[in-house]
């Protein structure tokens, strides 16, 4: 799309000083929502992939800020950054001289939303590299299919353990990291004091019978026992994903639903992450957020369609 094409609608105002409706539209397209206080002022988001971002892309951002809009930022629960009190007339000359810069605006719209991300790959918590696969989810889905149009918006989380502080289980598509333990029982010396079961949070592991036992039905895998046996149990590890689907946040609230299956691999994810976008466009309704269209369909038939084969 041209630029001349894309910001046609930016500078028409009309006489009168009002924006039109379809003015207001092409603009937040683009990323700048109006300020409800003013008539003519928005505030423009700048996409940060997955909540990371450079020192030099923070100062292009501060300095765009302060020639274009009110030098102020704030920061969205998306990840991304608002350039607060942007005149229209300015918003060309902001997307352009942040496009010089390699950053970009957006992140509204029917269509796969910026993909939000903890930091896994860093805490001390963390079972798999979350920057790696939100990066991945990103050029993938945000940026390669930002011309697919979906029923609703679609969001996207990755978590790196079972904590959970990116939500992703309230999102349409969220990714939990996790840790599958097989405890080796002919290295345990049934302690007394088992430091396997002193180091659960879950109060999962226990002794039966002066050997470990795990209770699969309490246990959510977060790898905190990984270690804490000084006889070696608990060492054979391998990550996994768990996926969850239909969550949502907002004025009515949906829990996300796992998948039975823990994915071994980001080219799982990532495959079946590709199948609930093309399930969410082919067959949701306009209007239906993805935890509509779960519940609709039902539960059983969407998960088979994402993990069967």
């Amino acid at each position: 799309m041209s630029n001349a094409k894309e910001f046609e609608a930016v500078g028409m105002t009309p006489k009168d000083g009002k924006l039109t409706a379809e003015q207001i539209a092409k603009v937040k397209s683009l990323g700048c929502l109006k300020d409800k206080r003013y008539e003519d002022v928005f505030n423009v988001r700048v996409i940060t992939g997955n909540g990371k971002i450079t020192a030099a892309e923070q100062k292009a951002v501060a300095e765009a800020a302060e020639i274009f809009g009110s030098s102020e930022i704030t920061l969205t629960g998306r990840m991304t950054l608002e350039i607060q009190g942007v005149p229209y007339d300015k918003i060309p000359a902001l997307i352009m001289y942040l496009r010089e810069r390699g950053l970009e605006t957006g992140g509204t719209g029917a269509k796969v939303r910026p993909v939000v991300s903890c930091k896994g790959t860093t805490c001390q918590f963390g079972l798999i590299d979350t920057f790696a696969l939100s990066q991945k989810i990103h050029e993938k889905f945000y940026e390669g299919y930002r011309s697919v149009a979906l029923p609703h918006k679609f969001k996207i989380a990755v978590g790196g353990c079972p904590n959970n502080c990116v939500k992703p289980d309230l999102n349409d598509f969220g990714v939990i990291g996790q840790r599958i333990f097989t405890p080796d029982n002919e290295k345990c010396h049934g302690c007394k004091k088992c430091a396997a079961e002193l180091a659960c949070p879950m109060k999962a592991v226990s002794l039966v019978d002066g050997k470990i036992h795990i209770d699969a039905g309490i246990c959510n895998n977060c790898g905190r026992c990984h270690g804490k046996c000084p006889f070696g149990v608990f060492e054979e590890a391998s990550e996994a994903y768990k996926v969850c689907i239909g969550g949502r946040w907002g004025k009515n609230t949906a829990m996300g639903r796992p998948l039975s299956k823990l994915f071994t691999s980001e080219e799982e994810v990532m495959d079946t992450l590709e199948r609930a976008i093309h399930l969410f466009r082919d067959e949701g309704i306009k209007g239906e957020r993805f935890a509509d269209t779960v519940n609709r369909l039902g539960f059983d038939y969407v998960e088979k369609k994402l993990i069967g084969d």
